[in-house]
Protein backbone atom coordinates (compact mmCIF):
# COMPACT_ATOMS: atom_id res chain seq x y z
CA UNK A 1 0.00 0.00 0.00
CA UNK A 2 1.60 3.39 -1.50
CA UNK A 3 0.91 6.34 1.46
CA UNK A 4 2.14 9.83 1.28
CA UNK A 5 2.07 12.59 4.44
CA UNK A 6 0.50 15.64 3.84
CA UNK A 7 2.02 18.30 6.02
CA UNK A 8 5.73 17.74 7.59
CA UNK A 9 5.32 19.81 10.53
CA UNK A 10 5.15 18.55 14.19
CA UNK A 11 2.03 15.82 13.89
CA UNK A 12 3.41 15.41 10.39
CA UNK A 13 7.06 14.12 11.44
CA UNK A 14 5.62 10.98 13.85
CA UNK A 15 3.32 9.80 11.16
CA UNK A 16 6.45 9.68 8.57
CA UNK A 17 8.16 8.03 11.23
CA UNK A 18 6.09 5.51 12.08
CA UNK A 19 5.09 4.42 8.15
CA UNK A 20 8.72 4.23 7.47
CA UNK A 21 9.19 1.77 11.00
CA UNK A 22 6.04 -0.07 9.71
CA UNK A 23 7.41 -0.15 6.28
CA UNK A 24 10.46 -1.57 8.00
CA UNK A 25 8.83 -4.20 9.84
CA UNK A 26 7.43 -5.64 6.87
CA UNK A 27 3.77 -4.03 7.35
CA UNK A 28 2.59 -3.91 3.66
CA UNK A 29 2.85 -0.46 3.40
CA UNK A 30 5.52 1.89 1.62
CA UNK A 31 6.05 5.52 2.34
CA UNK A 32 5.89 6.89 -1.02
CA UNK A 33 6.19 10.58 -0.82
CA UNK A 34 6.28 14.35 1.78
CA UNK A 35 4.36 17.26 0.89
CA UNK A 36 4.65 20.69 2.99
CA UNK A 37 4.57 24.39 2.01
CA UNK A 38 8.26 24.74 3.48
CA UNK A 39 10.93 24.15 1.45
CA UNK A 40 12.94 23.24 4.24
CA UNK A 41 11.03 20.89 5.51
CA UNK A 42 10.18 19.30 2.44
CA UNK A 43 13.87 19.02 2.08
CA UNK A 44 14.56 17.54 5.67
CA UNK A 45 11.80 14.65 4.63
CA UNK A 46 13.57 14.00 1.37
CA UNK A 47 17.22 13.48 2.79
CA UNK A 48 15.98 11.23 6.06
CA UNK A 49 13.42 8.71 4.37
CA UNK A 50 14.80 9.10 1.26
CA UNK A 51 11.40 10.02 -0.77
CA UNK A 52 9.80 12.75 -2.65
CA UNK A 53 9.08 15.77 -1.60
CA UNK A 54 6.35 18.37 -3.11
CA UNK A 55 5.33 21.76 -2.02
CA UNK A 56 1.23 21.54 -3.31
CA UNK A 57 -0.85 18.44 -3.94
CA UNK A 58 -1.36 19.61 -7.51
CA UNK A 59 2.72 18.68 -7.46
CA UNK A 60 2.33 15.02 -6.05
CA UNK A 61 -0.66 14.11 -8.01
CA UNK A 62 0.69 15.19 -11.35
CA UNK A 63 3.52 12.57 -10.24
CA UNK A 64 1.41 10.02 -10.38
CA UNK A 65 3.10 7.69 -7.78
CA UNK A 66 0.46 4.88 -7.97
CA UNK A 67 -1.22 6.11 -3.97
CA UNK A 68 -3.52 4.46 -2.47
CA UNK A 69 -3.52 6.39 0.72
CA UNK A 70 -2.46 9.52 2.47
CA UNK A 71 -2.22 11.36 6.20
CA UNK A 72 -3.34 14.93 6.27
CA UNK A 73 -1.51 16.47 9.27
CA UNK A 74 -1.88 20.16 7.75
CA UNK A 75 -3.29 23.19 10.29
CA UNK A 76 -6.83 22.69 10.36
CA UNK A 77 -7.61 25.77 8.52
CA UNK A 78 -6.51 23.83 5.63
CA UNK A 79 -8.17 20.24 6.52
CA UNK A 80 -10.41 20.63 3.55
CA UNK A 81 -9.09 22.26 0.98
CA UNK A 82 -6.29 19.45 1.04
CA UNK A 83 -8.72 16.37 2.01
CA UNK A 84 -11.42 17.22 -0.61
CA UNK A 85 -8.65 17.04 -3.49
CA UNK A 86 -7.23 13.61 -2.16
CA UNK A 87 -10.94 12.29 -1.98
CA UNK A 88 -11.66 13.48 -5.26
CA UNK A 89 -8.28 11.55 -6.56
CA UNK A 90 -9.55 8.44 -4.87
CA UNK A 91 -7.60 8.17 -2.51
CA UNK A 92 -8.40 6.73 1.51
CA UNK A 93 -7.55 9.65 3.85
CA UNK A 94 -6.34 9.54 7.49
CA UNK A 95 -6.89 13.35 8.59
CA UNK A 96 -5.45 14.78 12.25
CA UNK A 97 -8.28 16.33 14.44
CA UNK A 98 -10.32 17.93 14.41
CA UNK A 99 -11.91 16.88 10.85
CA UNK A 100 -12.31 20.05 9.50
CA UNK A 101 -12.51 23.75 10.96
CA UNK A 102 -16.20 23.83 10.61
CA UNK A 103 -19.57 21.66 10.27
CA UNK A 104 -19.98 22.59 6.77
CA UNK A 105 -16.19 21.44 5.66
CA UNK A 106 -16.82 18.21 7.22
CA UNK A 107 -20.15 17.13 6.28
CA UNK A 108 -18.85 18.14 2.53
CA UNK A 109 -15.85 15.61 3.48
CA UNK A 110 -17.79 13.30 4.54
CA UNK A 111 -20.49 13.56 1.31
CA UNK A 112 -17.13 12.61 -0.96
CA UNK A 113 -16.03 10.22 0.86
CA UNK A 114 -18.92 8.21 1.00
CA UNK A 115 -19.90 9.47 -3.22
CA UNK A 116 -16.72 8.08 -3.81
CA UNK A 117 -16.27 4.84 -1.52
CA UNK A 118 -13.44 5.88 0.06
CA UNK A 119 -12.25 5.63 4.02
CA UNK A 120 -12.29 8.91 5.67
CA UNK A 121 -10.66 8.08 9.50
CA UNK A 122 -10.60 11.66 11.34
CA UNK A 123 -7.41 11.12 14.02
CA UNK A 124 -8.52 11.17 17.01
CA UNK A 125 -5.86 9.42 18.64
CA UNK A 126 -6.27 8.90 22.15
CA UNK A 127 -8.83 6.46 21.28
CA UNK A 128 -6.19 4.16 19.95
CA UNK A 129 -4.26 4.52 23.67
CA UNK A 130 -3.74 1.71 25.59
CA UNK A 131 -5.28 2.66 28.62
CA UNK A 132 -8.50 3.29 26.34
CA UNK A 133 -8.22 0.26 25.09
CA UNK A 134 -8.35 -1.48 27.44
CA UNK A 135 -11.27 0.13 29.81
CA UNK A 136 -13.55 0.85 26.32
CA UNK A 137 -14.44 -2.94 26.39
CA UNK A 138 -15.36 -3.31 29.84
CA UNK A 139 -17.51 -0.29 29.90
CA UNK A 140 -20.77 -0.39 32.10
CA UNK A 141 -22.79 2.74 32.65
CA UNK A 142 -20.05 6.08 33.03
CA UNK A 143 -22.39 8.87 34.54
CA UNK A 144 -19.83 11.30 35.97
CA UNK A 145 -16.89 12.12 33.90
CA UNK A 146 -13.80 14.56 34.88
CA UNK A 147 -11.34 15.04 32.17
CA UNK A 148 -8.20 16.93 32.67
CA UNK A 149 -5.85 17.77 30.08
CA UNK A 150 -2.95 20.11 30.70
CA UNK A 151 -0.04 21.25 28.39
CA UNK A 152 2.82 24.07 28.67
CA UNK A 153 2.86 26.27 25.94
CA UNK A 154 4.14 25.96 22.83
CA UNK A 155 3.77 27.52 19.73
CA UNK A 156 2.01 25.08 17.80
CA UNK A 157 -1.26 24.51 16.74
CA UNK A 158 -2.07 28.24 17.29
CA UNK A 159 -4.11 28.47 14.33
CA UNK A 160 -7.11 26.66 16.76
CA UNK A 161 -7.59 27.13 20.30
CA UNK A 162 -7.36 24.87 23.18
CA UNK A 163 -10.90 23.36 22.41
CA UNK A 164 -10.02 22.15 18.97
CA UNK A 165 -6.07 21.34 19.76
CA UNK A 166 -6.63 19.64 23.33
CA UNK A 167 -10.21 19.20 24.34
CA UNK A 168 -11.44 17.66 21.66
CA UNK A 169 -9.62 14.18 22.66
CA UNK A 170 -11.78 14.27 25.59
CA UNK A 171 -14.84 15.17 23.83
CA UNK A 172 -14.49 12.49 21.46
CA UNK A 173 -13.90 9.39 24.15
CA UNK A 174 -16.89 10.71 26.43
CA UNK A 175 -19.11 10.83 23.44
CA UNK A 176 -18.15 7.67 23.11
CA UNK A 177 -18.54 6.12 26.43
CA UNK A 178 -21.17 8.43 27.03
CA UNK A 179 -23.41 7.04 24.14
CA UNK A 180 -26.33 9.75 24.51
CA UNK A 181 -26.85 12.98 22.67
CA UNK A 182 -26.10 16.32 24.20
CA UNK A 183 -28.46 18.20 26.46
CA UNK A 184 -26.72 21.25 27.77
CA UNK A 185 -23.33 22.95 27.61
CA UNK A 186 -21.88 25.60 30.02
CA UNK A 187 -18.58 26.53 29.50
CA UNK A 188 -15.98 29.19 30.64
CA UNK A 189 -12.59 30.40 28.31
CA UNK A 190 -10.02 33.01 28.24
CA UNK A 191 -7.07 33.60 26.07
CA UNK A 192 -3.78 33.81 28.12
CA UNK A 193 -0.47 33.91 26.14
CA UNK A 194 -2.32 33.79 21.82
CA UNK A 195 -5.43 35.12 20.60
CA UNK A 196 -7.43 32.07 20.60
CA UNK A 197 -8.72 30.84 24.43
CA UNK A 198 -5.93 29.02 25.65
CA UNK A 199 -7.82 27.57 29.12
CA UNK A 200 -11.57 26.37 29.35
CA UNK A 201 -13.48 24.95 31.40
CA UNK A 202 -16.65 22.80 30.57
CA UNK A 203 -19.32 20.79 31.78
CA UNK A 204 -21.88 18.81 29.50
CA UNK A 205 -25.29 17.39 30.54
CA UNK A 206 -26.23 14.49 28.52
CA UNK A 207 -29.95 13.49 28.07
CA UNK A 208 -29.25 9.84 29.76
CA UNK A 209 -28.49 12.08 32.92
CA UNK A 210 -24.83 11.68 32.40
CA UNK A 211 -22.84 14.82 33.47
CA UNK A 212 -19.08 15.53 32.00
CA UNK A 213 -16.43 18.22 33.32
CA UNK A 214 -13.74 19.14 31.11
CA UNK A 215 -10.96 21.38 31.87
CA UNK A 216 -8.45 21.95 29.68
CA UNK A 217 -4.93 24.26 29.13
CA UNK A 218 -2.62 24.77 27.13
CA UNK A 219 -0.70 27.42 29.18
CA UNK A 220 0.05 25.11 32.33
CA UNK A 221 2.90 24.86 34.37
CA UNK A 222 2.56 20.71 34.03
CA UNK A 223 1.45 17.85 31.59
CA UNK A 224 -1.49 16.55 33.12
CA UNK A 225 -3.69 13.78 30.65
CA UNK A 226 -6.24 12.14 32.59
CA UNK A 227 -10.00 10.58 32.72
CA UNK A 228 -12.15 9.90 35.19
CA UNK A 229 -15.30 8.59 35.49
CA UNK A 230 -17.92 6.78 37.47
CA UNK A 231 -20.11 3.46 36.54
CA UNK A 232 -21.91 1.60 39.25
CA UNK A 233 -20.06 0.76 42.27
CA UNK A 234 -16.42 1.95 40.65
CA UNK A 235 -14.88 4.79 40.03
CA UNK A 236 -12.21 4.30 36.36
CA UNK A 237 -9.08 6.41 36.36
CA UNK A 238 -7.30 6.56 32.85
CA UNK A 239 -3.48 8.23 32.85
CA UNK A 240 -3.29 8.78 29.05
CA UNK A 241 0.28 10.06 29.23
CA UNK A 242 1.52 7.02 31.11
CA UNK A 243 -1.21 4.31 29.45
CA UNK A 244 -2.21 2.99 33.04
CA UNK A 245 -5.52 2.23 34.16
CA UNK A 246 -6.92 1.71 37.56
CA UNK A 247 -10.11 0.83 38.70
CA UNK A 248 -11.59 1.08 42.78
CA UNK A 249 -14.53 -0.64 43.01
CA UNK A 250 -16.78 -1.06 45.96
CA UNK A 251 -16.95 -4.09 47.52
CA UNK A 252 -20.96 -6.04 46.66
CA UNK A 253 -21.61 -7.09 50.51
CA UNK A 254 -21.23 -2.84 50.86
CA UNK A 255 -24.69 -1.02 50.84
CA UNK A 256 -26.97 1.07 52.57
CA UNK A 257 -29.11 0.71 55.05
CA UNK A 258 -31.77 -1.87 54.47
CA UNK A 259 -29.61 -4.02 51.90
CA UNK A 260 -30.17 -0.29 49.48
CA UNK A 261 -27.05 0.91 47.62
CA UNK A 262 -26.14 4.36 48.93
CA UNK A 263 -25.11 6.69 46.29
CA UNK A 264 -21.96 8.81 46.81
CA UNK A 265 -22.13 11.66 48.27
CA UNK A 266 -22.12 15.24 46.61
CA UNK A 267 -19.62 17.91 47.10
CA UNK A 268 -20.79 21.55 47.25
CA UNK A 269 -20.11 21.80 43.50
CA UNK A 270 -21.93 18.88 42.52
CA UNK A 271 -19.49 16.78 42.24
CA UNK A 272 -18.80 13.10 43.56
CA UNK A 273 -17.02 13.05 46.95
CA UNK A 274 -13.50 13.09 48.04
CA UNK A 275 -13.34 9.51 49.03
CA UNK A 276 -12.86 8.12 45.82
CA UNK A 277 -10.13 10.75 44.62
CA UNK A 278 -8.29 10.35 47.78
CA UNK A 279 -8.51 6.37 47.60
CA UNK A 280 -7.27 6.65 44.11
CA UNK A 281 -4.32 8.76 45.17
CA UNK A 282 -3.39 6.16 48.08
CA UNK A 283 -4.06 2.90 45.58
CA UNK A 284 -1.99 4.31 43.04
CA UNK A 285 0.85 5.34 45.64
CA UNK A 286 0.69 1.98 47.36
CA UNK A 287 0.86 0.17 44.01
CA UNK A 288 3.58 2.31 42.33
CA UNK A 289 5.04 4.32 44.48
CA UNK A 290 4.34 7.41 43.09
CA UNK A 291 1.84 10.17 44.70
CA UNK A 292 -0.51 12.28 42.16
CA UNK A 293 0.35 15.78 43.79
CA UNK A 294 -2.22 17.39 41.54
CA UNK A 295 -5.04 15.59 42.88
CA UNK A 296 -4.31 16.02 46.27
CA UNK A 297 -3.24 19.44 45.91
CA UNK A 298 -6.86 20.64 44.34
CA UNK A 299 -8.62 18.53 47.51
CA UNK A 300 -6.38 20.28 49.72
CA UNK A 301 -7.21 23.89 48.69
CA UNK A 302 -10.57 22.99 47.94
CA UNK A 303 -11.25 22.02 51.55
CA UNK A 304 -11.86 18.58 51.02
CA UNK A 305 -9.57 17.23 53.11
CA UNK A 306 -9.86 17.20 57.30
CA UNK A 307 -7.38 19.46 58.18
CA UNK A 308 -5.66 17.07 60.46
CA UNK A 309 -4.77 14.90 57.73
CA UNK A 310 -4.03 17.91 55.45
CA UNK A 311 -1.29 18.74 58.16
CA UNK A 312 0.26 15.08 58.03
CA UNK A 313 0.64 15.29 54.23
CA UNK A 314 2.31 18.77 54.65
CA UNK A 315 4.64 17.88 57.27
CA UNK A 316 5.12 14.40 55.30
CA UNK A 317 5.44 15.75 51.44
CA UNK A 318 9.01 14.91 51.02
CA UNK A 319 9.30 11.56 52.92
CA UNK A 320 8.20 8.53 50.92
CA UNK A 321 8.46 6.31 53.99
CA UNK A 322 5.67 8.53 55.93
CA UNK A 323 3.42 9.16 52.50
CA UNK A 324 3.32 5.48 52.15
CA UNK A 325 2.08 5.19 55.83
CA UNK A 326 -0.40 8.06 55.41
CA UNK A 327 -1.54 6.02 51.99
CA UNK A 328 -1.64 2.94 54.56
CA UNK A 329 -3.90 4.94 57.08
CA UNK A 330 -6.18 6.04 54.51
CA UNK A 331 -7.68 2.20 53.98
CA UNK A 332 -9.42 0.58 56.05
CA UNK A 333 -10.24 -3.24 57.18
CA UNK A 334 -12.10 -5.42 54.34
CA UNK A 335 -12.66 -8.40 53.44
CA UNK A 336 -10.22 -8.83 51.12
CA UNK A 337 -9.74 -8.00 47.02
CA UNK A 338 -12.14 -9.22 44.47
CA UNK A 339 -11.21 -10.12 40.53
CA UNK A 340 -7.67 -10.36 40.96
CA UNK A 341 -7.81 -6.40 43.07
CA UNK A 342 -6.04 -5.51 46.31
CA UNK A 343 -6.76 -4.61 49.28
CA UNK A 344 -6.16 -0.83 50.93
CA UNK A 345 -8.17 1.54 49.28
CA UNK A 346 -11.03 2.15 51.99
CA UNK A 347 -13.54 0.00 53.87
CA UNK A 348 -15.23 -2.10 51.38
CA UNK A 349 -13.14 -0.70 48.70
CA UNK A 350 -10.89 -2.75 46.29
CA UNK A 351 -8.42 -1.56 43.37
CA UNK A 352 -7.84 -2.90 40.32
CA UNK A 353 -5.07 -2.52 37.79
CA UNK A 354 -6.24 -3.75 34.48
CA UNK A 355 -3.94 -5.15 31.96
CA UNK A 356 -2.99 -2.46 29.16
CA UNK A 357 -0.97 -3.86 26.54
CA UNK A 358 1.84 -2.22 25.30
CA UNK A 359 1.72 -0.24 22.26
CA UNK A 360 2.57 3.39 20.48
CA UNK A 361 -1.00 5.23 19.98
CA UNK A 362 -0.10 6.54 16.59
CA UNK A 363 1.16 3.66 15.66
CA UNK A 364 -1.85 1.51 16.34
CA UNK A 365 -4.03 4.31 14.68
CA UNK A 366 -2.16 3.98 11.86
CA UNK A 367 -2.03 0.17 11.66
CA UNK A 368 -6.21 0.67 12.32
CA UNK A 369 -6.37 3.20 9.11
CA UNK A 370 -4.09 0.66 6.62
CA UNK A 371 -6.19 -2.14 8.08
CA UNK A 372 -9.44 -0.32 7.17
CA UNK A 373 -8.19 0.63 3.91
CA UNK A 374 -7.37 -2.76 3.00
CA UNK A 375 -10.17 -4.65 4.06
CA UNK A 376 -12.78 -1.78 3.23
CA UNK A 377 -14.53 -1.89 6.46
CA UNK A 378 -15.78 1.33 8.24
CA UNK A 379 -12.81 2.34 10.61
CA UNK A 380 -12.53 1.96 13.78
CA UNK A 381 -13.16 6.19 14.20
CA UNK A 382 -15.53 7.46 11.61
CA UNK A 383 -16.00 10.42 10.26
CA UNK A 384 -19.53 10.80 11.49
CA UNK A 385 -17.97 10.20 15.09
CA UNK A 386 -14.96 12.84 14.21
CA UNK A 387 -17.86 15.34 13.25
CA UNK A 388 -19.90 14.31 16.39
CA UNK A 389 -16.57 15.83 18.16
CA UNK A 390 -16.18 18.66 16.08
CA UNK A 391 -20.05 19.90 16.70
CA UNK A 392 -19.85 19.80 20.25
CA UNK A 393 -16.40 21.14 20.17
CA UNK A 394 -18.12 24.23 18.23
CA UNK A 395 -20.72 24.26 20.51
CA UNK A 396 -18.79 24.63 23.47
CA UNK A 397 -16.61 28.21 21.59
CA UNK A 398 -20.01 29.31 21.14
CA UNK A 399 -21.02 28.89 24.83
CA UNK A 400 -17.52 30.53 26.14
CA UNK A 401 -17.89 33.44 22.97
CA UNK A 402 -21.46 33.77 24.75
CA UNK A 403 -20.18 34.02 28.46
CA UNK A 404 -17.69 35.98 27.68
CA UNK A 405 -19.97 38.84 26.04
CA UNK A 406 -21.97 38.42 29.17
CA UNK A 407 -19.23 39.16 31.64
CA UNK A 408 -18.14 41.98 30.04
CA UNK A 409 -14.40 40.37 28.60
CA UNK A 410 -13.99 41.79 25.49
CA UNK A 411 -10.33 42.99 26.92
CA UNK A 412 -9.15 39.81 27.64
CA UNK A 413 -10.02 38.90 23.92
CA UNK A 414 -7.88 42.16 22.24
CA UNK A 415 -4.65 41.29 20.33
Amino acid sequence: MRVAVVGAGAFGRNHLRVLRELETAGDGVALVAAVDTDAARAEEATKQYGIAAFATIEELLKADLKLDAAIVAVPTVKHHEVAAALLDAGLDLLVEKPLAANLAEADDLIARAERGGRILQPGHLERFNPAVLAVEANLKRPMFFEAHRLSVFTPRALDVDVVLDLMIHDLDIVLTFAKSEVREVRAVGLPILSPKVDIANVRVEFESGCVANFTASRVSTERVRKLRFFEPRQYVSIDYARRDVLVIRVDSGVSGAGGVRTPPKQSLDGAPDSQPRLAEAAAEFLATGKLDSAVIQKLLASGQIPATLAMKIAVAKNDPEKLREIAKGLAGPQDGPQDGGQAGVGPGLSFVKPEVKEGEPLRLEILSFLEAVRTRREPKVTARQGRAALDLALTIQATMAAHAERAGLGDFFKN
